[in-house]
C-alpha cells in the first residue's frame, strides 16, 4: 500500500489531499454550527471551532474515497460523528469526570460557560449529529445503508461503545490492571468512535463484505493505536498512582512496551487493508501519522 512516508512528493500530495478534506469538514461545520446566534450555539461553536485533528472525519472521507463514495455523500456523517466527538470531550472536561480547565489551548466549556451551560453544550452536540445525520441526502439505493450507519453510530457512542468505556474508566480499580482489561476499556472508550468512523465510509461506500471486514480490522487496531499514543503523550506529565486512578497504558505497563504496542497496531491495522487489496494512501497515511 502507497503509505504517506514512501517518497516526497507523494508524501505532500497525499498531505495536501488530506488537507484538503479536513478544510471541507470545517466549512461543513461552521454552517451546521451557524444556525443561531444563542448563548448555547455559542457554548458549541467554541467547543467545535478550536481546531482539533478531525480524525473520525478524515477517516470517514478516507474510507469512502477508497470505494469511490464522493465527499458530498458522507460529508453529513462525518461531521455527524466530529460532532458526537466533541460532545463527549464537553462532558469529560467537567469536574465531575476528568475535571479539566483547558481544552486544545483554550478554556473548557464549562470553564467558559459554567457547568450547566457546557451539559447542555454537549446534550447538543449530541442531538444535532444525529439531526444532520438524519437529513443527509443519499440515493435510494443507499436508504437502507444510511438507516444502517446511522443505528451503528447509536450503538458505538452508547453503552457497548463509547460510553461504556467512559463507565470502565471512571470505575478502573488497580485491581483490573491486567493489559486485556485496559485494551477492552481503550477500545470502547476511544476505539469504538474511530471504528465507526471507518466502516462509516466504507458501508456508503458500498464495500463488499470481505473489503468492510479489513477496514473494521482496520480501525479496531487504529483506535487502539491512537489511544495509545495519547497514553505516551500523557505519560510524562502524570505518576504511576494517577494510572491507577484514570488508566494510562505506558505508566502501567511501561514505555517501552507502549511504543511496542502502538507500531504493532498500527501495523496490524495497515496490513488488513493489505491483505484485502482495499487501496487507500489516505487511510495508510492517517495509520503512520500515528508514530510520529
Amino acid at each position: 500500500m502507497t503509505s504517506c512516508r514512501s517518497d516526497t512528493n507523494n508524501a505532500m500530495n497525499i498531505e495536501h489531499k488530506l488537507d484538503n478534506m479536513k478544510q471541507a469538514v470545517e466549512r461543513e461545520l461552521e454552517r451546521i454550527l451557524a444556525r443561531e446566534d444563542t448563548l448555547l450555539f455559542q457554548a458549541m461553536r467554541h467547543s467545535v471551532l478550536c481546531g482539533g485533528k478531525r480524525f473520525r472525519p478524515l477517516l470517514v472521507l478516507s474510507a469512502a474515497e477508497s470505494f469511490a463514495a464522493e465527499t458530498a455523500l458522507v460529508l453529513p456523517f462525518a461531521c455527524g460523528l466530529e460532532l458526537i466527538h466533541n460532545y463527549s470531550l464537553i462532558h469529560d472536561d467537567l469536574p465531575a469526570m476528568d475535571d479539566d480547565d483547558f481544552r486544545r489551548g483554550r478554556p473548557s466549556c464549562h470553564k467558559k460557560f459554567g457547568e450547566d451551560i457546557a451539559l447542555l453544550a454537549g446534550d447538543g452536540l449530541l442531538t444535532l449529529a444525529f439531526e444532520v445525520m438524519a437529513e443527509a441526502d443519499v440515493p435510494r439505493r443507499l436508504l437502507a445503508k444510511k438507516v444502517q450507519v446511522i443505528k451503528e453510530i447509536a450503538r458505538l457512542a452508547g453503552v457497548d461503545g463509547m460510553i461504556g468505556g467512559q463507565l470502565l474508566d471512571i470505575t478502573f480499580t488497580a485491581n483490573e490492571a491486567a493489559e486485556k482489561n485496559v485494551l477492552e476499556l481503550m477500545h470502547k472508550k476511544t476505539g469504538a468512535m474511530i471504528t465507526a468512523s471507518v466502516r462509516t465510509g466504507a458501508v456508503l461506500g458500498e464495500a463488499s463484505p470481505s473489503k468492510l471486514k479489513a477496514v473494521t480490522e482496520y480501525g479496531i487496531n487504529i483506535g487502539l493505536a491512537f489511544q495509545l499514543r495519547d497514553d505516551i503523550l500523557d505519560a510524562a506529565e502524570k505518576s504511576k498512582k494517577a494510572a491507577m486512578e484514570k488508566p494510562n497504558y505506558a505508566l502501567l505497563f511501561g514505555l517501552e512496551k507502549a511504543e511496542e504496542r502502538l507500531e504493532f497496531f498500527v501495523k496490524a491495522g495497515t496490513a488488513a487493508l493489505d491483505k484485502a487489496a482495499v487501496k487507500s494512501a489516505s487511510l495508510s497515511c492517517l495509520a503512520e501519522q500515528l508514530l510520529k
